[in-house]
């Protein structure tokens, strides 16, 4: 592959267009900031005046704007310019529908995008250990794949354009609910009168150890497990402890007058969700 580029260089984008620096074919940079795209600069990216100008001399852009309005101006003014067989890499949160329409509208150029949304945050994004969660056609996102290791340790294809978003979403699910868990748990400790940092120490310990969450993501269905599969006593265990150590917090809660509804619907969800219901 030849040049790529890259478009919206802020926390996240400058720090991925700076591994691509190292890219042979060179890289290409536009963000409406010069500010922002002068230490690319440095270093040895050119600078483009504009989106359309970056897709008239890459093969492969990236994409890492605000919102789904962002990503419709700038992808539909780089089809004005892109040859045939070129990749548009969306990697901005979106609507899995706009990807979907972006990529349709992108056949009619002969033009390929692909939904690629990241994972890992700044820290990942500086490290270059990003995980791409991508949508789109077999062959084109074959043909990202070395830029992309660039800036990602781990790149996933889940389907046609949109179903990288879908999956998207479907993990930062995770992030933000285990959040509002923990600030749940961090009030029943600060009720309890323990000191919120050595907790989240211990939190971010045992997490690394146990694998958080994603400790329990291994099947490949939600539907229940049946008695006899392998996983059948783990999960009967792993939901004999869960409630018992749910309930209790609930117990101490109510000793300690602090309302815990995320840890009540725990209570109520986990058989199911572990593919064990009563």
């Amino acid at each position: 592959m030849g040049p790529v580029g890259f478009i919206g260089v802020g926390q996240m984008g400058a720090p991925m267009a700076g591994h691509l620096v190292a890219w042979p074919g060179g890289l290409i940079v536009h963000d409406v900031s010069t500010q922002a795209t002068a230490p690319l600069a440095e270093h040895g990216a050119r600078v483009a005046a504009s989106p359309g100008e970056v897709g008239a001399d890459a093969e492969l852009v990236s994409v890492m704007v605000r919102d789904d309005e962002q990503v419709r101006v700038v992808v539909r003014e780089l089809l004005t310019t892109a040859a045939p067989g070129t990749v548009i890499a969306i990697h901005s949160t979106i609507r899995a529908e706009t990807a979907q329409e972006l990529a349709a509208e992108a056949d009619g150029y002969g033009v390929f995008v692909i939904d690629a949304p990241v994972s890992g945050g700044f820290v990942g994004a500086t490290n270059g250990t990003l995980a791409l969660m991508v949508g789109g056609d077999e062959e084109a996102v074959a043909r990202c794949r070395e830029p992309f290791t660039l800036f990602a340790s781990l790149i996933v294809r889940f389907g046609p354009a949109g179903a990288g978003t879908q999956a998207k979403l479907a993990r930062n699910l995770i992030s933000f609910a285990s959040y509002a868990a923990a600030n749940e748990a961090q009030r029943l400790a600060e009720a309890a009168g323990l000191d919120l940092n050595r907790l989240a120490r211990v939190v971010r310990h045992s997490d690394v150890v146990i694998g958080g969450p994603g400790a329990v993501m291994f099947r490949n269905t939600t539907a229940p497990v049946a008695p006899g599969d392998d996983w059948y006593d783990v999960l009967v265990n792993t939901r004999a402890l869960g409630e018992k150590d749910l309930a209790l917090a609930l117990e101490l809660g109510r000793s300690l007058g602090v309302e815990l509804p995320i840890t009540e619907l725990a209570l109520e969800r986990l058989a199911d969700g572990l593919g064990v219901p009563h």
